[in-house]
C-alpha cells in the first residue's frame, strides 16, 4: 500500500511524551496528553504538581528564526520579572526541538505552565492588573525591533484581504466593507504614537489569573513589532463582546486603561485610535483563518464572514455613536 502524503498530522501524545522526557531528563512519572489542536498543537506533560506545556508548531507556520526571536523575547521578559510563560532548555541547553512529522519538519518548544484559571467575566481589579502587565511588556527596553513581522496597513489589512479573496467574491458586501475600511486606513494616522513589541493576542484565553490580580500571559505566537495601541484595542474589543451591558464595559475598560497608564501614559491620539486599531486586528485574524484554511475550514463560510464583519461594524458603530453623543453634549 502506498503511503499517502498529508498536510497536517496530530502527534501521538504517548510518543511525544517519551521524546520530551528523554530530551529534558524528566522522570518516568511524567505523562503527556493532548490539550487541543489549532494554529499550533498544545500538549500538557505533568507529574503530580509539576506541569509543563508542549507547543508543537504547525508545519511551515513559523520558521526556526521566528521561534528563536519569540524565545529571546520571552527570556528577556522573564529576566525583567514580567510574568509570562517562558521556554525551558533541554539537557543540552537547546530551546527548540525538531520532529520529522509525516507532513515535514515541525518545531517543538517546552514552556512553563501558567498557574491559575481563565476568567471570561473579569472584575475591574483584574482589568486594571491586565492593563499594568500589558504596559510593562510595552515598556520593555529593546535595542532594536525584534526580527519578526511588523504590523502595519499591509500586514493588517491588505494581505488578509488577498487571502480572503481566495474564498469569497469581492462583490460580497462584507468584502466590500473590508476593502473600504482598508482604503480609509492610513499608516500615517499612527504617526508619533508608541511603537515597539506587541503580543497581538492578549485576551482571557491567553492568560492565567490567580486571586483576580496575579496575571500570567502566554502564547506569544503572533508577537512582532508595531503600534502598541493594537494590543490595547484588541483587549478592549474582546471585552466589548464579552460585556453585553455597555455600562459594565465602559467601567471595566476604563479600569484597564487606568491600570495601563499607571505604567505608561497614553496620548489622546492613541485613545482616539482604539476603534480603528481594534477593527484592523480583527481583519488581520480573518486573514489568518483564510491563510490557515486547513485549520479553519470548518467555519470559514459566507455566514461566518457575515457574522465576523458584523462584529467589526458594531464595534466601529458603537464608538462612532459615542463620539457623536459627546459632541452633542
Amino acid at each position: 500500500m502506498t503511503a499517502f502524503p498529508v498536510t497536517r498530522s496530530t502527534l501521538s501524545a504517548k510518543e511525544l511524551g517519551e521524546f520530551i522526557k528523554d530530551r529534558y531528563q524528566l522522570n518516568e512519572n511524567f505523562t503527556c496528553e493532548l490539550f487541543r489542536t489549532g494554529m499550533n498543537h498544545t500538549y500538557f506533560i505533568s507529574s503530580g504538581e509539576t506541569k509543563y506545556v508542549i507547543r508543537v508548531y504547525s508545519h511551515n507556520w513559523r520558521s526556526k528564526d521566528d521561534i528563536t526571536e519569540e524565545i529571546k523575547l520571552l527570556n528577556l521578559l522573564k529576566e525583567k520579572k514580567i510574568t509570562v510563560s517562558f521556554p525551558i532548555q533541554d539537557k543540552n541547553g537547546a530551546f527548540i526541538q525538531e520532529i520529522n512529522a509525516p507532513e515535514g519538519s515541525r518545531y517543538v518548544v517546552l514552556f512553563s505552565f501558567a498557574q491559575g484559571g481563565k476568567i471570561r467575566f473579569m472584575d475591574k481589579e483584574t482589568c486594571s492588573s491586565i492593563g499594568s502587565l500589558m504596559a510593562k511588556i510595552h515598556t520593555l527596553p529593546l535595542n532594536k525591533p525584534i526580527d519578526r513581522i511588523s504590523y502595519n496597513k499591509q500586514s493588517l489589512i491588505e494581505l488578509p484581504y488577498e487571502y480572503l479573496k481566495q474564498f469569497f467574491p469581492e462583490k460580497l458586501t462584507e468584502m466590500e466593507f473590508i476593502k473600504a475600511f482598508g482604503e480609509s486606513f492610513r499608516d500615517s494616522d499612527f504617526d508619533n504614537i508608541g511603537e515597539g513589541v506587541v503580543h497581538m493576542d492578549i485576551w482571557y484565553d491567553n492568560m492565567a489569573v490567580v486571586n483576580e490580580k496575579e496575571i500570567t500571559i502566554f502564547d506569544f505566537d503572533f508577537c512582532g513589532n508595531g503600534w502598541q495601541v493594537l494590543d490595547i484595542a484588541y483587549f478592549c474589543k474582546q471585552l466589548f463582546f464579552i460585556e453585553s451591558d455597555k455600562k459594565q464595559y465602559e467601567s471595566k475598560v476604563q479600569s484597564f486603561l487606568n491600570g495601563y497608564q499607571k505604567v505608561r501614559a497614553l496620548s489622546d491620539n492613541e485613545l482616539r485610535l482604539i476603534p480603528k486599531a481594534g477593527a484592523s486586528v480583527f481583519v488581520f485574524y480573518l486573514g489568518v483563518q483564510a491563510q490557515r484554511f486547513d485549520w479553519s475550514n470548518i467555519f470559514l463560510t459566507e455566514n461566518y464572514l457575515k457574522m465576523f464583519v458584523g462584529r467589526i461594524k458594531s464595534w466601529l458603530d458603537y464608538y462612532k455613536e459615542r463620539e457623536m453623543a459627546a459632541l452633542n453634549t
